[in-house]
């Protein structure tokens, strides 16, 4: 009868969309259960006699289900459900739903008091399982933090799981330590993780700070899970010995500008914040975010510690188990995966005073990329040559035993010192001089222009400066040529296989490290590109090459080097990274804004670390102070039309009284008019006869007076015949 093959295992981890839950829910989502308890000797026999085989075709994997920090964050595929939960009843069964529950309390401070909750849930519920769960809490070295060396002989000796309960916390960390005390207590066992905050050098730096990388926490995560040790405390930390000095450094170096800054303890919290999250993108940004006092905190940890458990009891095939700087390389990688950081690479061309040094300046500011061109760079290599060869290098950071933070002449309160090596890595002074040397005798030679060979030199060596390979550049019309071009880029070769290449027609491999991902060629007619330059004012031509001999003879160059059938557009289309044509002249816009723009929509969204908090917040503020302008103008515009419109009723109720008036008048003088024939008749037919009728009626005095006045002048009237009545 076969043997059942294992069960997978439910795990609940809480925050999935997080950098640590990403990370070790996908890890633990491809790992076959059991497959730690194997022995390492047994892994090696089978590496050697048998064929790699997927891991997950061998065996069920782990079920991961868990909890949201933000409920709209992307899918997480490897997460076979996501709880957005109203209810502690409701997390707890989903909680009771699985037979492991792992907290991570180092990301988010809220969830401590939920993972101690869940913790007291699952135990109250204990007698009701029908297998052993495992709670497991990943907790932070700050609990460490003041714990004092045990042995005053031996201070240097490091801290192991046994002496867990002898810990003393950092005050800002306590309730950390009250959420391990808790758990142990409940008979669990949980296991660390260390983190490396990364940010300017605090003091001298010399702190020791553990660390663990995440996918390695995720290895020991799964022996725990599967091993149940009966240890209550286990140290998850790689075997490095790191001081905060000289991580920062490591970073620095291969993700930044080579240079660290040296800041006094007491300015850590003068600065902004920053979070364990911004640590590469801080160094290479070079720029100070907000230091939370939880990161300040952990910057000034200084412990020794060795997982002795761990080594002794834990199947591991580590991934970084010498610590960060020896795995700088692959840490670096996945950090820029992980972020979708991508080196930016744009190359400008175009004739001269076409406007490439404008544009690749704003595209520059805009992806806040490296700006590049031959000049800059030439003058850069002389200054950092000459630095070199100097007799007496500036080393800012003495080694002197007993020399305190603030002793050093003129180092003062606030003062911020930037440190460099004395030699770098690599870097010959002789070598350094001889280079320097040669490239002021050559200009010397060429009346102060530099030579061909030491442009290119100069230019790759600038290409293949980590700020460059990290970040991206923008090439200001350099390489001018498809030979300056196959040489610059070209991949450094044996002379046989080179040899090869000419003969069979092939092109030379190319340096796909510094590439240019984007290739814009700038045209314009001549008589645009000389109307532009006669422009120019007199300050703005004085000391550079737009004086109108040397304007028309670079003009006349450029129209003859991209005039063949060879050309360095000719190299970049045989690589099949084609040329994008701006022509500047339909925009007619000398700042070149227009062409700007394009350019940026051709290139797409920057991918770079983001905005700082001061970029963000002057984006909020300047949106804030466009909206309430936007309001008062909307609101200036509505009381104009309001006011406008009660002066038109206002005009429109006048006329149309106006207009009353004149009809009265005019009805008025139409009666009057209408009247006189009948006050004529009245006065020449009936007054007279109406007057006799009166006198008359007075002298007899009728009884009716009105019946005789109406039959007196019925029968004296002039306009009746009685005779022919």
């Amino acid at each position: 009868m076969e043997e059942e093959a294992p069960r997978g295992r439910r795990i609940f981890l809480n925050h999935l969309d997080s950098y640590c839950g990403r990370s070790i829910g996908k890890y633990l989502s491809t790992s076959v259960v059991g497959a730690t308890l194997e022995s390492a000797e047994d892994e090696e026999e089978g590496e050697e006699n048998e064929p790699a085989v997927d891991p997950t075709s061998t065996g069920e994997t782990y079920e991961i289900v868990g909890t949201l920090s933000n409920p709209e964050s992307a899918d997480l595929q490897f997460a076979k459900e996501t709880y957005a939960v109203s209810s502690r009843e409701e997390l707890l069964s989903h909680l009771l739903e699985c037979e492991i529950v792992l907290y991570n309390i180092t990301e988010d401070v809220s969830q401590i008091e939920e993972a101690t909750w869940a913790a007291s849930a699952l135990h109250k519920e204990i007698e009701t399982f029908a297998k052993q769960k495992l709670f497991i809490l990943i907790s932070t070295i700050m609990t460490w933090a003041n714990t004092k060396p045990f042995d005053p002989e031996n201070p240097e000796a490091p801290f192991i799981e046994e002496d867990f309960r002898k810990r003393r916390s950092h005050p800002a960390f306590v309730d950390h330590l009250n959420a391990e005390k808790h758990i142990a207590k409940l008979g669990k066992t949980m296991c660390w993780l260390g983190e490396t905050p990364a940010i300017p050098v605090f003091g001298d730096g010399k702190n020791i700070i553990p660390t663990i990388h995440v996918r390695d926490l995720a290895i020991v995560l799964q022996n725990v899970a599967e091993l149940k040790p009966a240890f209550q405390y286990i140290l998850g930390v790689d075997s490095s010995m790191h001081t905060l000095r000289e991580l920062i450094k490591c970073i620095s170096k291969n993700i930044g500008p080579g240079k660290i800054e040296k800041v006094p303890k007491e300015n850590a919290f003068l600065s902004k914040e920053l979070t364990v999250s911004d640590l590469l993108s801080f160094i290479s940004s070079g720029k100070y975010l907000n230091l939370k006092q939880m990161q300040l905190d952990m910057l000034f940890v200084n412990l020794r510690m060795e997982s002795l458990y761990l080594k002794e009891n834990f199947n591991i095939n580590w991934f970084a188990e010498t610590g960060l700087i020896d795995n700088i390389a692959q840490v670096v990688l996945e950090y820029k995966q992980a972020r979708g950081l991508l080196p930016l690479k744009v190359y400008i061309h175009g004739p001269p005073g076409s406007g490439k040094s404008t544009i690749a300046k704003e595209l520059c500011k805009h992806y806040k990329l490296h700006y590049v061109s031959t000049n800059d760079a030439i003058s850069e290599k002389i200054a950092d040559l000459e630095q070199i060869v100097a007799k007496e290098p500036v080393r800012v950071e003495s080694e002197v035993e007993g020399e305190g933070e603030g002793e050093r002449e003129g180092e003062g309160e606030g003062e911020r010192v930037v440190e460099e090596e004395e030699e770098e890595e690599g870097e010959n002074i002789e070598e350094a001089k001889d280079f320097l040397d040669a490239i002021k005798e050559n200009m010397q030679q060429n009346k102060g222009k530099l030579g061909d060979e030491y442009i290119l030199k100069i230019m790759k060596d600038k290409l293949m400066s980590m700020p460059c390979r990290n970040q991206g550049y923008v090439l200001d019309g350099f390489p001018e040529t498809y030979e300056e071009a196959m040489e610059l880029f070209r991949v450094e070769e044996d002379e046989g296989e080179e040899e090869e290449e000419q003969a069979a027609g092939k092109m030379p491999k190319f340096n796909q490290i510094i590439i240019p991902e984007f290739i814009f060629s700038l045209m314009a007619s001549d008589e645009f590109l000389i109307n532009r330059i006669i422009q120019l004012s007199e300050s703005e031509v004085a000391g550079t090459q737009y004086t109108e001999e040397q304007f028309l003879e670079a003009l006349k160059h450029f129209r003859k080097i991209n005039a063949d059938d060879v050309t360095v557009l000719n190299y970049f289309d045989e690589l099949e990274i084609h040329p994008q044509f701006v022509d500047v002249a339909v925009y007619e816009d000398f700042e070149n804004r227009l062409a700007v723009s394009k350019i940026i929509k051709e290139v797409g969204e920057p991918r770079n670390y983001g905005l700082t908090d001061e970029e963000k917040e002057v984006l909020q503020r300047q949106a804030a102070e466009e909206q309430l302008a936007k309001e008062a103008k909307e609101k200036a515009e509505q009381e104009r039309k309001e006011d406008k419109e009660r002066e038109e009723r206002k005009e429109r109720w006048e006329e149309w009284i106006k207009q009353q008036e004149e009809v009265k008048k005019q009805e008025q003088e139409l009666l009057e008019a209408q009247s006189i024939p009948l006050r004529n008749y009245l006065m020449k037919n009936v007054m007279p006869t109406l007057m006799q009728g009166i006198n008359e009626c007075c002298r007899i005095r009728p009884d009716d007076p009105v019946n005789f006045l109406a039959e007196y002048l019925f029968k004296n009237s002039p306009d009746i015949d009685w005779n022919k009545r």
